[in-house]
């Protein structure tokens, strides 16, 4: 069973979680928000980041999303209450789980598994959509570049499109680098 490295960070702590990370025998590092966080989360690399607070704030959920912005890590935080917006906007800043008052010590283990699994999906949900969007981008720009050939050389679609993908592999870059050069030469001219 893969115990995950934790950071921590407690701010007039809501549950004694030191002690429950330290029985369910994850490695723990304890810090709180006065603490260089960003300088810690370079040092420690942990897995996983939990926040365990009586009271959360927008500030709060704002710096968390920042560190996470640095390296990718999910979030749990444990808190007396939020209201409505900061729930939303804990949501917004990818905070893995966001729990309100309510920890039983036995549920410590399984909340941190599903909250690294559920963060897991969702970083590979985006690394999907920003793959999607560049082939789109690189789709753009190579009907944009054959649009051109077609038009200047007075090529056909089919001949400008073999002729992209052949210079591409001649240079031995991709057909996107390659619409975007042709591009460029074509903005040169004008």
């Amino acid at each position: 069973m893969i115990r995950h490295r934790v950071l921590l960070i407690e701010d007039s702590p809501l549950f004694n979680l030191e002690s429950e990370l330290k029985a369910a025998g994850y490695t723990h590092f304890l810090a709180s928000f006065a603490d260089n966080i960003p300088t810690l989360l370079k040092e420690i690399k942990p897995d996983l980041i939990i926040l365990n607070s009586r009271a959360i704030t927008e500030a709060t959920v704002l710096d968390l999303q920042k560190l996470t912005a640095q390296k990718a890590t999910p979030v749990i935080i444990f808190t007396d209450s939020a209201t409505n917006e900061l729930i939303d906007l804990a949501i917004k800043a990818g905070i893995s789980e966001l729990f309100i008052n309510n920890l039983r010590p036995a549920l410590l283990d399984p909340i941190i598994k599903i909250a690294v699994t559920r963060f897991n999906h969702q970083q590979a949900l985006k690394i999907a959509l920003e793959e999607a969007l560049e082939k789109l981008e690189n789709r753009k720009l190579t009907d944009r570049a054959k649009a051109i050939l077609i038009k200047t050389q007075n090529f056909s679609e089919d001949e400008a499109y073999h002729t992209l993908r052949k210079l591409a592999m001649d240079r031995k870059i991709t057909l996107g680098e390659m619409a975007k050069n042709v591009i460029a030469m074509s903005e040169l001219f004008k």
